[in-house]
């Protein structure tokens, strides 16, 4: 598990050093850096399988993410012409911090050979089973692309949650091994059926069905609905936060101890009711021993974790919380704030900052 990560003259920020617990969750204000953290990972596993770090550099761009030139990378006003990325795990609680030689108009930062340090790519941020689920998701579609190498070779979804249909399609019937994320109401603890039951809780009674067509390489998925009497419906003709949200819950189902996720809005097109059930699974996840770094604006995924560690589904101690924001009348140079509240046993937040998840206490305080 990754338990910190240090930046140095990285976009917005000119130091950080943020902790990392098996579940993180990165909240606050528009523009103030929780993607920024997010790509700092993002960026090293690219370069990784780009076969670049960590013996050569970084390659700003790739699959994963685009980052456009070092000019766009180096933080505004550093005062050294240098990017640092370090990593801290669990292993050793010891920092692993590489050093980037700066060009301004390159995409590719060359590892400064004073940097170059015994290191274990053995962690899951460079393993297979990882899963960058981003905010811009594939939503409801006619089909679905296949990719072998993805998902047969390396587990994965895609960053846009593109092959989840697939990998439905080839491991559905596999169990779910960890039984903490596993739906008490399913129809067995086969994949597939443990997420049919998890998306019951956005939409209730609905199930899926799956059919590959190799000779196309494209995947259909169709929904039906207990009320509906087992009719199928195509994705395009069914609510757009079902096929948006089964990425998410793809992923954490079959996900096993130390794996990473990492997961952007995963509310994105839920009521209520079932961003506080994902919070819930995530939390769960968290305790069953995977990692996720969670990036939220959603008071009701919060409520979800909280749920779960009230009642015993997820110890406190797993959780990290971070709300990133920057005072209204900041002058330069810009730094982001941290604030990073505890969880208690029962599921209270302390401290709750400003701006912290409080806008509807705000907003009830204008209006009576």
């Amino acid at each position: 598990m990754i338990t910190g990560i240090r930046l140095r003259n990285f976009k917005c920020f000119a130091k950080l050093d943020l902790p990392l617990a098996n579940l993180t969750l990165l909240t606050g204000l528009n523009g103030m850096g929780k993607s920024t953290v997010i790509q700092s990972l993002l960026v090293l596993r690219q370069s990784h399988l780009q076969g670049l770090f960590p013996n050569r550099g970084l390659a700003l761009n790739g699959d994963l993410i685009t980052l456009g030139t070092a000019r766009s990378v180096l933080y505004e006003y550093a005062d050294r012409d240098e990017i640092a990325i370090g990593l801290r795990s669990q292993q050793n609680e010891l920092w692993s911090e590489f050093l980037f030689k700066y060009n301004q108009y390159a995409d590719f930062l060359e590892l400064d050979s004073a940097s170059r340090q015994q290191f274990s790519l053995d962690q899951c941020l460079f393993k297979d089973r990882f899963q960058y689920i981003q905010a811009d998701r594939l939503g409801p579609r006619a089909m679905f692309p296949v990719s072998h190498h993805a998902v047969r070779e390396h587990l994965s979804l895609g960053a846009h949650g593109e092959y989840a249909s697939y990998f439905l399609d080839l491991f559905g019937s596999q169990p779910v091994l960890l039984s903490h994320i596993r739906h008490e109401e399913a129809r067995s603890d086969q994949l597939l059926h443990q997420v049919a039951a998890w998306l019951g809780e956005i939409s209730p009674g609905v199930d899926l069905h799956l059919l590959t067509h190799e000779n196309m390489d494209v995947v259909n998925l169709e929904y039906s609905f207990a009320a509906t009497e087992g009719r199928r419906f195509r994705t395009t003709s069914v609510g757009f936060g079902i096929t948006y949200s089964m990425p998410i819950i793809v992923a954490i189902l079959s996900a096993q101890p130390d794996d990473l996720l990492i997961l952007e809005n995963p509310e994105a097109h839920l009521h209520p009711q079932g961003q506080v059930r994902i919070g819930e699974l995530i939390a769960r996840a968290a305790h069953a021993g995977i990692q996720l770094i969670v990036e939220t604006h959603s008071d009701h995924i919060l409520n979800g974790m909280r749920i779960a560690v009230r009642q015993g589904r997820c110890a406190p101690n797993r959780v990290a919380m971070h709300f990133f924001s920057r005072p209204r009348q900041a002058q330069p140079p810009y730094q982001t704030r941290i604030i990073s509240p505890t969880i208690d046993e029962n599921g209270r937040i302390d401290p709750w900052p400003d701006g912290f998840f409080d806008e509807w206490e705000k907003s009830l305080e204008c209006l009576f």
